[in-house]
């Protein structure tokens, strides 16, 4: 396994984690709400939401489009490189899906949102998300 340097991105990354932690104050501040994309997103999906909707579309949007205006405006690609596609990633969906599920919320909602409010049934999570990370990436590192 090889360590890409190229990619390292130091100032990006904490310019990026700032703004992330921004708007998931601004939300607690405005809305009352944590900001967890599994929760906002089901929020939409499951039509029990009140009058609380619009905020919920604008920032689904905002995550999809995000990246566009980021390269419209600097001007710069965004390097992507998939690491699994066809069933591998049909499958890995679905285990997310069971496991935000199971969760009781996804990462973003317990790593930034989760930890911040010194929740330990986060810290747990986080610990689960990146234990089997890692166990991931070494069964594929192994298999490939």
């Amino acid at each position: 396994m090889t360590i890409d340097f190229m990619n390292f991105t130091p100032w990006e990354s904490f310019f990026g984690g700032t703004l992330i932690g921004f708007a998931a104050l601004l939300l607690m501040l405005s809305k009352g709400r944590i900001m967890g994309v599994s929760g906002i997103l089901s929020g939409i999906i499951k039509r029990d939401i009140k009058s609380d909707w619009l905020w919920r579309i604008f920032f689904i949007l905002g995550a999809m489009f995000g990246p566009f205006l980021l390269i419209f405006i600097t001007n710069n690609e965004i390097p992507y490189k998939p690491v699994a596609g066809g069933i591998l990633f049909l499958v890995a969906a679905f285990l997310v899906g069971i496991g935000t599920s199971l969760g009781s919320g996804c990462t973003s909602g317990h790593g930034i949102c989760g930890l911040s409010l010194m929740s330990k049934r986060s810290f747990f999570s986080v610990l689960t998300f990146i234990f089997t990370g890692v166990i991931t990436v070494l069964i594929l590192e192994i298999i490939s």
